[in-house]
Formats: C-alpha cells, sequence, structure tokens
C-alpha cells in the first residue's frame, strides 16, 4: 500500500511539472533553458553586443513568452539598434511583433500595460518608418488609443508626439481641421492639468509649448475657431488671471484683436494686474478701433511698465507706425529709432524710417533735384532693413524697386555738379549723409 502511495504521488508530481512546462508557463517549455538564455542575452545587452544577444533573446521570446516583462524591454533595445546597424525594415516589423506581445502578455501591467506600450509602439513606428503615410496613419492611431487609455497618466512625450503626428497628418490632408482643433483642445486640457497636480510641472509646461506652436504654425486657428473654444474657457473663469492671460496671448498670436472676445479680455486682465503686456493689449484694441490717441496712451504706458527691451521694441515700433499713419514723419521716425536701439535687428524700425523720408520728398529742398534725392536716404533705410532682418527682405525689395526709379536724372545732377558715387548731405530733420546714384 505504501509503494502504491509513493507511486502515485510519484505520478502526480511527475504530471505537475509536465504540465508547467509548456508555453503559456512562467518559465515556457524549458525552464532550465528559459533561465541560461536569458542569462546570456542579458549580458550580451549590457555589452551592447545586439547582434550575438539575438538568438538567446529570440529563444526566450517564442518559448517562453510569460517569463519577464525584460523580455520586452530588452526586445525593444536589440530591434532597435539592430534597425540602426543594419537598416534593414525585418526588423521594424519584428519590434512591432515585441510590443504585441508585450501587450498579449503583460497588458495589464500596471504601469507598462496596454496603454504604455501602444505609446512606445505608435511612437518608434512613426520614427523608423518616416515619410510613409499609411505607417502613419497606423501610428497615429496607437499613439492616441494609449492617450484614451492612459488619460491623465499619458507620458508627456507620447502626447508631444501624438500630436506632432497629427501635425503631419493635416498637412497630407488625412485628418480633418476639426479633429486636430479638438485634439489641441484635449491636449491643452491635459497640458494645464499636469501643471498643477504633477511633480514635475516642466514637462507639462513643454507640452503646452510644443503643442501650440505647432497648433498655430499649421494654419488652422482662424478666429472664429480660436473664439470658439477659447470663449467657454473664459467665461467659466472671467477673473482668472492665468486664463485671461493665456486668451490673450492666444488671441494675439493668431492676430485676433478685433474681435469681442479679445476686447473683454484685455479690459478683465487690465483690472486685474496692469502691466506692460495688458496696457499693450489695450492699446492694440483701440488701435483695430482706430482710436489713436488712446493706443498711444496705453503704448507709452506700456514703454514705462516694460523692463523687457525686445518688446519695448515692438511697442516703439507701434508707436511709430501709428506716427506715420497720421502723417507725424518727425515722431515716426523718433519712435523708429527708440525701436532700433532697443532691438538693432528690427527691420521694420527702418522700413518705416524709410518710408517717412519717402513721403516728405516733396517738401524738401527747392527743386526736382532736392526732391529726388530724398529717396536715395529712403532706399538706404530699405537696404539696410534686409540686412539686418531677412524676414522683411521681400517688402524691403518691392519699396527698393518702387522708390528707385525716382532718384535724380544724370541731367538734373550735372548742374548740381553731383556725379554717382559723390556723398551727398540731405538736411532738414532727415539729416543723413547718403551716396549719389542715378535712375
Amino acid at each position: 500500500m505504501k509503494k502504491f502511495f509513493v507511486l502515485a504521488f510519484g505520478i502526480c508530481l511527475f504530471t505537475g511539472v509536465v504540465n508547467a512546462q509548456t508555453l503559456d508557463s512562467k518559465f515556457g517549455i524549458d525552464s532550465a533553458k528559459t533561465i541560461e538564455q536569458a542569462s546570456i542575452y542579458s549580458e550580451f545587452v549590457k555589452q551592447k553586443n545586439y547582434k550575438d544577444a539575438l538568438p538567446a533573446w529570440r529563444y526566450v521570446f517564442n518559448n517562453a513568452p510569460r517569463f519577464q516583462l525584460n523580455t520586452y524591454v530588452r526586445g525593444e533595445d536589440i530591434m532597435m539598434n539592430m534597425y540602426m546597424q543594419t537598416k534593414n525594415p525585418a526588423y521594424v516589423d519584428t519590434l512591432m511583433m515585441v510590443y504585441d506581445q508585450w501587450i498579449k502578455y503583460f497588458g495589464d501591467h500596471s504601469r507598462f500595460g496596454e496603454g504604455y506600450t501602444l505609446g512606445k509602439k505608435g511612437f518608434n513606428l512613426y520614427r523608423l518608418k518616416t515619410n510613409d503615410v499609411a505607417a502613419a496613419k497606423e501610428a497615429y492611431g496607437y499613439l492616441y488609443k494609449s492617450y484614451e487609455m492612459e488619460g491623465a497618466k499619458t507620458h508627456p512625450l507620447t502626447v508631444k508626439v501624438t500630436f506632432a503626428v497629427a501635425d503631419d497628418l493635416l498637412k497630407k490632408g488625412e485628418i480633418s481641421k476639426d479633429d486636430y482643433v479638438n485634439l489641441y483642445m484635449k491636449f491643452t486640457d491635459y497640458a494645464e492639468k499636469g501643471k498643477v497636480n504633477a511633480k514635475n510641472p516642466d514637462a507639462y509646461v513643454d507640452v503646452k509649448n510644443t503643442i501650440d506652436a505647432l497648433f498655430f504654425n499649421a494654419g488652422v486657428a482662424d478666429c472664429e475657431t480660436l473664439a470658439s473654444f477659447l470663449g467657454p474657457k473664459f467665461e467659466k473663469d472671467p477673473e482668472n488671471l492665468e486664463v485671461l492671460k493665456e486668451v490673450s496671448s492666444l488671441l494675439r498670436r493668431s492676430e485676433c484683436t478685433d474681435i469681442p472676445l479679445f476686447a473683454q479680455v484685455a479690459e478683465n486682465l487690465y483690472k486685474q494686474e496692469p502691466t506692460a503686456t495688458a496696457a499693450y493689449n489695450l492699446a492694440i484694441m483701440f488701435l483695430k478701433k482706430q482710436e489713436f490717441d488712446k493706443t498711444e496712451s496705453y503704448l507709452k504706458e506700456a514703454i514705462e511698465k516694460s523692463d523687457d527691451n525686445i518688446d519695448k521694441a515692438d511697442y516703439y515700433l507701434r508707436l511709430a507706425q501709428i506716427s506715420l499713419s497720421k502723417k507725424q514723419l518727425i515722431e515716426a521716425k523718433k519712435n523708429a529709432l527708440e525701436a532700433i536701439k532697443l532691438n538693432p535687428n528690427l527691420g521694420a524700425a527702418y522700413i518705416i524710417i524709410g518710408n517717412a523720408y519717402a513721403a516728405y520728398s516733396k517738401n524738401y529742398g527747392e527743386d526736382d533735384f532736392d526732391h529726388a534725392s530724398v529717396f536715395w536716404a529712403a532706399v538706404d533705410k530699405f537696404v539696410k532693413a534686409k540686412q539686418v532682418d531677412p524676414s522683411v527682405a521681400e517688402e524691403a525689395n518691392k519699396l527698393i524697386n518702387a522708390y528707385s526709379p525716382h532718384f535724380p536724372s544724370k541731367d538734373e545732377a550735372f548742374f548740381r555738379s553731383v556725379t554717382s558715387g559723390t556723398s551727398v548731405k540731405i538736411g532738414d530733420w532727415i539729416n543723413e549723409t547718403t551716396t549719389a546714384r542715378f535712375r
């Protein structure tokens, strides 16, 4: 009886071992070999010898898929590095299989589960299959599903990449403007909540800056669209200083300063915090209404309160533009020069000065030669503008081409003993020394 019991126990034990040695067991079909092969590939990975790590890793991947999460973490490293070394697309396909099996066997992991893994899958599919529209659409699907699953826990990098892929697809006509705008709104909300709740708010600030830059460069942020989703945000908390600043910045950035929402926000912001920026917002609002006296008043207040030279230069530039439009040419030059002192590379300021000179040409001197000579000084400013600021080159060239035909003629210059290349003083308030050249 005792022998029978021992035999029966042995059979049960043997049967238990056989049952344990299956593909779905923790150690796979051969526990000893699984441990051995895992040790081998781990050592090769530590040495960054990914080629020799591959056979041992492949054994564990195929024969003990439940063994450990590290199989997939290291598998990702191996496939990425093998692809970088060989550029063989087969490694990208295998990498996608790594993520699929990761989800199948460890998708319920508390931290590195399905949502997290889909984010990695989408990110690497997009960056490894560049210029592939179908791959980009597939990657976007994985990334967005990752965001849906992870919610507030979504890694900031995943959100940044998801929006970058959406931006790419928008340009290629693969997603709609409405979907793009809705995604921006969702990710803006994600970033704002993250800034408040996260231990590392800088990562969420970076997300917001990144998606803002992409959104406003995409050309979909028309004033009607912005008002449709910024309006409710403002109305929900019209005295919230952070909301006021954000809405104001977004509207100004999109040149939506003549819509009613901007006026409401600008006034509330100024009441809450009458800073240089708040004063400038009101100045822009009144400028759109062509109430120039109020515009100038708030611009001067902004200049007094600002301690940022670049911002102050922009405020002086606005003053110069208003003065030019009011035919206050001396004042226009004065304000433009103040702007240049603060920002020497502000080409628009030189253009204002050149236009002020050109506008004064008929009032300078006594004859046609004197009048025409002013255009030398004007064109000098346009040339200077594009030298210091290539962004205004197109406008500067148009003005150069428009005014150069108004230079004095050689015949007019002959009676003044002025030859090409001669230094000529232009007096009055212009007070410039220029070089003679003829039409």
